[in-house]
């Protein structure tokens, strides 16, 4: 019987690593678990819609109060998020900022100013989300709050994330992100200080991509 439960274990864990499933159980208290890391051994556990309409169900204007805790800060554009058992990685959807060397690689011109910077805003804090679907790398996209402060937009006026130079949500209030992205250009802020000699985060990639 344990070895079966290890066997649905991993099934579930590689299940849940790749298609992003969402696992609903009910615990004895009669409490309500959603989870898409490690469902409980014991007990019955339902395996949900994919965890992006899950995701968008939870953050939607119904429920757009409802808190996550920022676990962890992995560059200008890309935190860690987890709140009702769930733990979903963020990508700002509509901006981009500086590329941080990947094993070993080298690192684009403040990369490591943009995540301290974004660090500041967010770290151990409560920030509540906007959904826009899924992004590359299976990452949620979404624009994050603390308070009533638009921390995407913070990036974008601090000099250190331009606007997003691919395709964006139609539902984005991209305006706005131009502008702050104009202002921040012309008062030489955070990255914009390069001049002349200043790369984009999409160009960086295409001139170093990952190994």
């Amino acid at each position: 019987m344990i070895k079966t439960n290890i066997y649905v274990l991993i099934i579930l864990f590689f299940s849940s690593f790749f298609y992003g499933n969402i696992y609903f159980w009910i615990d004895e208290n009669g409490t309500k678990h959603y989870t898409n890391t490690t469902p409980p051994l014991n007990g019955t556990v339902e395996e949900l819609e994919e965890s992006n309409k899950v995701f968008q169900k939870i953050t939607s204007k119904k429920n757009q109060k409802q808190p996550f805790k920022v676990l962890k800060v992995f560059d200008g554009d890309t935190i860690q998020v987890k709140g009702i058992d769930l733990v979903f990685k963020i990508r700002l959807v509509g901006i981009d900022s500086p590329e941080i060397g990947y094993k070993g690689q080298k690192s684009q011109p403040f990369s490591q100013k943009a995540r301290q910077y974004l660090k500041g805003l967010v770290d151990d804090k409560k920030v509540t989300l906007k959904s826009y679907g899924t992004g590359g790398y299976n990452r949620q996209l979404a624009e994050v709050f603390v308070g009533n402060k638009n921390i995407n937009l913070e990036m974008i006026k601090s000099g250190l994330a331009e606007v997003y130079k691919g395709k964006l949500s139609k539902k984005l209030a991209a305006q706005i992100y131009f502008q702050e992205e104009l202002k921040a250009k012309h008062a030489g802020l955070g990255m914009w200080i390069q001049e002349k000699s200043y790369k984009s985060p999409k160009q960086w990639r295409k001139e170093h991509p990952r190994n």
